[in-house]
């Protein structure tokens, strides 16, 4: 089969790709945002993982070949929350931190048995109606707190779990 959308690489092309280089990525934690800009909610995926189980999850996705990391942070936000999600993605977004995944365990608390990528983590105001499509099979806000609770940490995998710790670190929701 012949893919015509430029960017994109046979699931063949990929697998030899991913043994070979790091593949860049990037990964979105919407949030809700009061008058003043502090964070009152934080939205997280729930999916089911390749080998079965459910978990909640983050926004993500790979960088195409040609476009702007800007483009993909949008391009996945709709993918996952929906046409009318409408993110505040900044002009120029700046990464709060750059996550490496390994497939080896243990390299760094990010792991992704297919690949060694590298992600930009951003935090994303969003001001619209989600609704989780793709492979996502909910969408819900969890208050600061909660989403740092052990019982909805303990629901992520990869490494996202750290992930959104930094987040809210970043933001100030110093939990």
């Amino acid at each position: 089969m012949t893919e015509t959308t430029p960017g994109w690489l046979s699931p063949e092309e990929l697998e030899l790709t991913r043994a070979r280089m790091p593949i860049l990525y990037v990964e979105a934690v919407p949030v809700r945002v009061d008058d003043s800009g502090a964070v009152t909610h934080v939205g997280l995926l729930l999916r089911i993982g390749a080998d079965g189980t459910v978990t909640r999850a983050l926004v993500s996705g790979r960088v195409l070949h040609h476009e702007r990391v800007r483009d993909a942070l949008l391009r996945h936000l709709e993918k996952d929350l929906g046409p009318v999600a409408l993110p505040r993605v900044p002009a120029s977004p700046q990464p709060f931190t750059v996550a490496e995944y390994f497939p080896t365990k243990g390299v760094t608390p990010y792991h992704d048995p297919r690949q060694h990528a590298v992600s930009l983590a951003y935090v994303v105001p969003v001001a619209g109606d989600c609704r989780p499509r793709q492979d996502a099979l909910d969408f819900a806000w969890f208050t600061p707190q909660e989403a740092a609770s052990s019982s909805v940490l303990q629901e992520m995998s990869g490494g996202h779990d750290v992930l959104l710790k930094q987040a809210l670190a970043h933001v100030g929701c110093l939990i």
